[in-house]
């Protein structure tokens, strides 16, 4: 069997990534996203690039930096709300943008791995998202036919990975890697942890080894958040709390008849 481990990201890409290829690169808004692949994918100069991914990172992290570089000429994507450069080069006609739908982006990544070339769906129909494309009619309803993207390069990201490349993704991490490691002509993946063949249950494995060509460890990546929220606690309102509480009494000594026990009324004023 192969060596699929690589010892670092920039030693992952080489011989693999290259001017206009298209790319598709795993992640749901921050989570899960292939950050030292993308590092090295920064690093190595490679231009005119095609990205398909869920979003487009934020300003100086993740797809942003290779926005910040100009590496990249296309992005298909549903959501591009946090990166300002993104927006500027788009206004400005310097970026192309093919905006999708978040499942038909899934699905297209779906099917180009299971080998489905096309697909029909209803969503996009009667908006500019159908402009242009095939539609049928299917039991009365219109849908409109959406094709699949294999692209040339998919880079993920995965929680473990054996050493044959049987993977294991984490909570959010696994809503598009999976799809687009199996997308890929060349798949990619960067982990946090590596294991002996074997050591992954088979109930564990979220995609199979076959889709994997190359692995490479990353055991301490940043996971930045897109936005954090912090906000102080509701104030109690102490009265409705104690009315509350009287009605779940109620309620308890109505099913098991035992006597209703109540507030003194000292305690009922506060003293």
């Amino acid at each position: 069997m192969a060596n699929k481990i690589y010892s670092s990201a920039d030693e992952a890409l080489k011989g693999v990534v290259a001017d206009g290829q298209t790319l598709a690169v795993g992640g749901f808004g921050l989570c899960g996203i292939p950050e030292a692949l993308i590092d090295a994918l920064h690093d190595s100069g490679v231009k005119n690039l095609t990205c398909v991914s869920n979003n487009a990172g934020v300003d100086g992290f993740g797809l942003g930096k290779l926005l910040g570089t100009r590496q990249i000429k296309k992005m298909v994507a549903s959501y591009v709300g946090e990166n300002k450069e993104f927006e500027r080069q788009y206004l400005a006609g310097e970026l192309e943008l093919e905006f999708t739908p978040q499942g038909t982006l899934a699905e297209k990544l779906r099917a180009g791995g299971a080998g489905i070339p096309a697909f029909f769906t209803k969503t996009g129909v009667g908006t500019q998202v159908a402009e242009g494309k095939e539609l049928r009619e299917f039991d009365g309803e219109t849908y409109v036919m959406e094709r699949s993207i294999v692209p040339d390069v998919s880079l993920v990201k995965a929680d473990v990975a054996d050493k044959s490349g049987n993977l294991r993704f984490r909570l959010t991490a696994r809503n598009f890697n999976p799809a687009a490691a199996m997308a890929g002509k060349i798949c990619i993946v960067e982990v946090e942890k590596i294991v002996e063949t074997g050591e992954l249950a088979p109930d564990d494995i979220h995609l199979p080894g076959i889709y994997v060509h190359r692995i490479v460890l990353n055991a301490n990546p940043e996971k930045r958040i897109e936005k954090r929220t912090v906000s102080a606690a509701a104030p109690v309102d102490v009265e409705a709390a104690k009315v509350e509480a009287q009605v779940v009494i109620a309620h308890a000594a109505a099913v098991d008849e035992t006597p209703i026990p109540t507030v003194p009324a000292n305690k009922q004023e506060g003293a």
